[in-house]
């Protein structure tokens, strides 16, 4: 299990998904206003393919944790909210944009998503999906449809 306060800084490019587990609620998320999220887990699909690097993945774990800080983007609604906590990333080091890619075929396993969400940058239909069970070895499956070499860390 990794400890969320010592998450490495990774200055390489990648792509990373946040796996959150909440309860039933109701959140506000900036321009998207109020969303019903159900019982179950929550994945956002990321990329950090700027000169920062995967330095933007710690960002989300340590928001996660401390929760002080105004939501900039969609999922730091999710990572500052008492309701969701981030219990597992998964990524990989690429300077390809697959980010994209990786939730057409997270959507096309899990089927629910919300619409709109971390998604007003490209055509994709959302971000953000949902499962009812753990999803960690469908999206394994997905990393490894793409030819990604991934890691795994744990807060849980």
């Amino acid at each position: 299990m990794q400890d969320k306060g010592n998450f490495p800084d990774i200055s390489k490019k990648g792509v990373y998904f946040l796996i959150f587990r909440n309860g039933n609620c109701t959140l506000d998320a900036g321009r998207l206003k109020k969303i019903e999220f159900s019982k179950g887990y929550h994945v956002y699909v990321g990329s950090a393919l700027g000169s920062g690097g995967l330095k933007r993945l710690k960002r989300h774990v340590l928001l996660s944790l401390e929760k002080n800080k105004k939501p900039r983007w969609h999922v730091d609604y999710l990572s500052v909210s008492q309701e969701f906590q981030l219990i597992s990333v998964v990524y990989a080091i690429t300077d390809r944009a697959v980010e994209c890619e990786l939730a057409g075929k997270l959507q096309s396993g899990l089927k629910n998503l919300i619409p709109g969400f971390g998604s007003s940058d490209c055509g994709c239909s959302s971000h953000l999906f949902y499962s009812r069970k753990h999803p960690l070895a469908l999206i394994k499956d997905v990393f490894n449809a793409a030819g990604l070499k991934f890691k795994v860390a744990h807060f849980e």
